[in-house]
């Protein structure tokens, strides 16, 4: 059974298409994956026009400034020589009365005026895409053929009337957008694989306990009530685990209560049509069976009365025998009302839970001194718990009935050997061997029998009424079990079988 509930787990635990694990490792990693994928799209189509956007900010900044250093101080101060190639920009400043180039940042100085002069007046045969275009300055994209790159260009008349331009290759832009691009991809790829183990790691967290849940109900659901939710999430699922601890423990009760009043009516069914019938042969056996005693008792103290011995050694002996014929007597009376209301349904089966090894081993151990009189060696070997569900008091008057007639019946080795084995898939079989005579096979389907003695004289010797094996059908019947009896080469097994559910 626990193999069973191992394999059920496991099949939990497995990262299968329809597993909570299997889900969200697929719709964490589906979000991670449209996140990288939107961000390289986007920059892709829009990084650049971005980039183009700031940059005009930035030129139209330079420009401004440019304006303002000329106004004011006529010089432009060497910071701004050094922030414009920081930024990396190219600038020319042009006298309209001279045409000369009065200040500017680039490797060609005199070129950019040239190309300066060609945009103002109109003579330059490039096509630019002006992007901006105001009475003062104008913004615009051109391809420079003699350095082979695109540019980002503000020019325009500056307030005291000198020339001026601005500009910026976009190859830098395009290349930072590119680099951008890259970057993101790798560390995309590096975030899906750590974002992998993450997600491997919390899914294991989160579903473990309703995992475990999930095989706790499974076992509920074949009436094993031993489960236990035992994880701790932290959360909700705590408390939805011990609902189901609670739950468990309320179900066992009721099934228990439930098998209790099932038996009950089952009992009352059946044997209310045999009521009659039984008091009929009830009272027929008890006649004949206390006919016996009841002469001899009648005839030692008849003898006593009438002094047909006098000695005082006749007389005892006379007495011994009235007083163990009124105890046999006394025996047979409790044990033949202990059946009788076995039989009639009186007395009440009580449906529990218990260990079947601990109440063998009370049997065993209250039975020490008769089996030290016999000289009898018993073998029990079960150490583990086994949990059933049956009458804990009449387990035990099953398994005292069984191992005392073992004793009395000891022959050979005098060895007693009770086993516990598993009989089907919800139930265990419990044997009582010992060694002695076999029981002739004639006799095997009467020994249930009220009254029914295979050797008479040794029944006697003993104490016994042939009533114990019936007492024993009686409770097996009234737990709706199997019992039997098996003759080996050796000696005599008796059984009977108990649900473990």
């Amino acid at each position: 059974m626990k193999s069973n509930h191992k394999k059920t787990q496991d099949s939990l635990n497995r990262l299968t298409p329809h597993s909570l694990r299997y889900q969200i490792t697929v719709i964490f990693l589906g979000l991670f994956l449209l996140s990288i994928a939107s961000i390289i799209i986007i920059n892709g189509f829009f990084l650049e026009d971005y980039y183009v956007s700031k940059k005009t900010e930035s030129l139209l900044q330079a420009f401004n400034s440019l304006q303002e250093y000329r106004e004011e101080e006529g010089e432009i101060p060497d910071q701004w020589y050094r922030t414009s190639q920081k930024k990396n920009l190219t600038w020319v400043i042009v006298d309209s009365q001279s045409g000369a180039a009065v200040a500017g940042v680039g490797q060609d100085i005199s070129q950019q005026a040239a190309r300066l002069f060609g945009y103002i007046y109109n003579i330059d045969r490039t096509s630019p895409e002006v992007l901006e275009k105001t009475s003062t300055y104008i913004i615009q994209k051109n391809r420079d053929s003699f350095a082979g790159m695109d540019y980002l260009e503000i020019w325009g008349i500056l307030n005291n009337g000198d020339y001026c331009m601005v500009r910026s290759p976009l190859e830098s832009i395009r290349e930072s957008a590119n680099i951008s691009n890259g970057f993101y991809f790798y560390v995309g790829i590096m975030i899906i694989f750590l974002g992998i183990v993450i997600i491997w790691m919390v899914t294991k967290r989160i579903a473990r306990p309703i995992s475990e849940l999930t095989a706790l109900s499974v076992r509920m659901s074949e009436l094993d009530f031993d489960a236990r939710y035992q994880s701790r999430a932290g959360n909700e699922i705590d408390v939805l685990g011990e609902n189901f601890n609670r739950m468990s423990e309320q179900l066992e009760h009721t099934i228990s209560e439930l098998k209790s009043a099932n038996n009950a009516l089952r009992k009352d069914i059946e044997d209310k049509v045999k009521i009659d019938e039984m008091r009929k042969e009830f009272l027929n056996n008890v006649s004949h069976e206390l006919k016996t005693p009841i002469a001899l008792v009648q005839g030692y103290a008849e003898g006593l009365k009438e002094n047909i011995s006098e000695d005082a050694e006749s007389r005892e002996f006379y007495c011994d025998v009235i007083m163990d014929e009124a105890a046999k007597m006394n025996k047979m009376v409790r044990n033949l009302l202990t059946l009788n209301q076995l039989e009639s349904g009186q007395d009440m089966v009580t449906m529990e839970r218990f260990d079947l090894v601990e109440l063998i081993r009370g049997v065993i151990q209250s039975s020490d001194i008769l089996v030290q009189q016999k000289e009898a060696t018993v073998i029990f070997e079960e150490t583990n718990p086994i949990s059933v569900w049956a009458d804990e008091f009449k387990v035990e008057e099953v398994v005292t009935n069984y191992f005392t007639n073992a004793l009395n019946h000891l022959e050979g080795e005098k060895e007693i050997e009770i086993k516990i084995t598993e009989y089907g898939e919800n139930q265990v079989k419990v044997h009582v061997f010992n060694t002695g005579k076999t029981i002739p096979e004639e006799d095997l389907p009467n020994l249930w029998n009220k009254f029914y003695k295979v050797d008479k004289a040794r029944t006697r010797e003993y104490g016994g009424s042939g009533i114990g094996l019936s007492i024993v059908k009686a409770i097996m019947e009234s737990f709706h079990q199997e019992y039997g009896v098996i003759n080996y080469d050796n000696g005599v097994e008796f059984w009977f079988t108990l649900d473990r559910k």
